[in-house]
């Protein structure tokens, strides 16, 4: 069943029960694109973990209304709130990165600039970029059944990053040099924890300040295993890692 994300406010109480109001992209999607009829049904989000399952009532110019005939809670969400720190890839990878990690159920995803980072922040199109890569985080979050949208942050600096990393219960550092533990030791030994940071690098991967500064602040060095990944691939593997000890 098609799922689309509204505003509470897009949610109307009236004598016949509750009426969502879809507009704008998903209004012109359900009727031009999906050709949808009167009577078919859809998946309704408002992005607080509330889900309507609707029927479709009336297609106007920009609004689509639909009437609740079910409401539940979603149980699509992970049990912790995972947030993905990603240093800058080449290329569209970061696209791909976080098309995955919202399917393998992150919250919210922090791209950032490190020393060995190819690409780099441009300042002046880091608000369209954000834009772009929120518009891909909504299509994945609607393909995999999320109970949210996971917001995609505008870049920012190494020590920005780290900084807004270390609020987390469990900040994880993922690293190939030595001094590592495995992920499944560090996640096993910390097992009450509601918030979980994973950092990952760019092609480059980090430089020894870079691992020593998170150290510092309290980051846990784990091993992805003993293979090498690539920068697009280490983020959706941790994820699956985490939702796999803490989910299946």
């Amino acid at each position: 069943m098609p799922r689309f994300f509204i505003r509470a406010d897009q949610v109307e109480n009236t004598e016949n029960g509750k009426i969502v109001n879809i507009i704008g992209e998903d209004a012109h999607h359900i009727s031009r694109s999906l050709r949808m009829a009167q009577g078919e049904k859809i998946d309704v989000c408002d992005m607080q973990k509330t889900v309507y399952e609707c029927e479709l009532l009336s297609f106007e110019q920009d609004t689509v209304k639909a009437k609740v005939i079910n409401e539940s809670q979603s149980d699509t969400e992970p049990p912790c709130h995972i947030k993905l720190y990603q240093a800058i890839p080449k290329g569209d990878k970061l696209e791909t990165v976080i098309q995955k990690s919202v399917e393998c159920g992150v919250c919210e995803i922090i791209p950032f600039s490190s020393e060995r980072c190819i690409a780099k922040i441009d300042k002046k199109d880091a608000p369209k970029k954000a834009l772009r890569h929120n518009k891909i985080s909504e299509s994945a979050a609607k393909q995999s059944g999320r109970g949210i949208i996971p917001p995609v942050h505008e870049a920012m600096s190494f020590k920005e990053a780290m900084a807004h990393a270390k609020n987390s219960d469990l900040m994880i550092f993922c690293y190939e040099g030595d001094g590592t533990r495995t992920l499944k030791e560090i996640l096993r030994e910390k097992t009450d924890i509601k918030t979980v940071s994973v950092v990952i690098g760019a092609e480059g991967g980090f430089s020894i300040k870079e691992v020593e500064y998170a150290k510092e602040l309290g980051a846990h060095l784990a091993g992805l295993g003993k293979r090498i990944l690539r920068c697009e691939t280490a983020g959706a593997f941790a994820l699956a890692c985490i939702i796999y000890e803490r989910e299946m």
